[in-house]
């Protein structure tokens, strides 16, 4: 029996209405791909098979499900042609010498990319709080460890509380394989997830002041300021150089030597990225050339010292972070 097709001005409507999920289905694409670029590429075509389909839409399940079932399937076909995506520490080199080349890993790298704050910007404060958790870089490059499928039952059970029975229809899998994917996921996570530590929401007062102190000493290339700012334990990756320095002595050495150089030289503005506080980074060269869009680093915080900074360096990423090609006026 052949579907009936509902009239154009029906899917228009739809589509409307769908606009409301389309914050929460760029996340997922994320989760799933660990590119921003990537991910919304995919919720486009997300949303172009929807409309296409719309006739077909049965109502059996909420036009919600009915996306994320489209966008993950739209997710896992990208995945079949695409290596995981890693950050530096995930090539588990570290560089001891900053100031010798880290040495390129076989074969293509595909880097994670930073994910704005999207999700922040209002509603339920515990659906907030719990959608920047599900973004943190350390869970999203620990999801990349997980095969496509396996990858998508753990989002879409745990940080999206579908039931078993729905994850099920949306993958047309039993919802025994699902329990079961959703068991090797868990396990497989807890073998390559980071060690656990104290979320600090990055719009608490300690988190802010902890990056309030870091663009400062940034802005400034004040080196001790930033000794006194980094924890012992503290660790820096740069991508896509692919350097990654555990410890405080190795990163104050590659910021004194390579970063911290001239007052003047970085210009940062605070945002939020992957749920914890970030900045966008301008730089300029030469003190006499304008300041230029750099990258975005975000930071991992224990509310009183910097345990982890990751940069980004892509110029595309401030755009996208809503920032223009100039530095704003502030």
């Amino acid at each position: 029996m052949t579907a009936t097709v509902l009239p154009a001005v029906d899917r228009d409507d739809f589509l409307r209405d769908a606009e409301a999920y389309r914050a929460e289905l760029l996340a997922h694409c994320y989760k799933m791909v660990g590119s921003l670029h990537e991910a919304e590429d995919l919720v486009q075509e997300t949303y172009l098979r929807a409309w296409r389909a719309w006739g077909s839409f049965e109502g059996r399940s909420s036009v919600r499900a009915w996306l994320y079932r489209i966008a993950t399937n739209v997710c896992l076909t990208a995945l079949r042609q695409s290596p995981r995506r890693v950050l530096p520490s995930g090539l588990g080199v570290p560089g001891q010498d900053p100031d010798v080349p880290m040495p390129a890993p076989a074969g293509e790298v595909l880097w994670l990319e930073p994910f704005p704050d999207l999700l922040g910007g209002g509603g339920d404060p515990a659906e907030v709080v719990a959608a920047r958790s599900s973004l943190r870089l350390a869970l999203v490059a620990s999801l990349q460890h997980l095969p496509a499928r396996q990858r998508a039952v753990f989002i879409l059970r745990e940080a999206l509380a579908f039931p078993a029975t729905e994850v099920a229809d949306m993958l047309n899998m039993s919802v025994a394989a699902v329990k079961s994917a959703l068991q090797r996921a868990r396990a497989r996570l807890d073998e390559v997830a980071a060690s656990p530590e104290t979320l600090v929401e990055p719009d608490s007062p300690a988190a802010r002041a902890v990056l309030d102190r870091f663009m400062t000493a940034f802005e400034r290339a004040d080196v001790g300021a930033m000794t006194d700012l980094l924890r012992a334990d503290a660790s820096l990756e740069v991508v896509p150089l692919g350097r990654w320095l555990p410890g405080k002595r190795a990163c104050l050495a590659h910021l004194a030597g390579h970063v911290l150089t001239t007052p003047g030289r970085y210009l940062l503005y605070p945002v939020v990225a992957n749920g914890q506080p970030a900045a966008v980074a301008y730089r300029r060269r030469q003190a006499q050339e304008p300041h230029l869009p750099f990258g975005v680093t975000v930071l991992r915080t224990d509310g009183h010292q910097v345990t982890r900074i990751t940069t980004f360096v892509d110029p595309a990423l401030v755009r996208l972070f809503g920032f223009p090609d100039t530095p704003p006026e502030v």
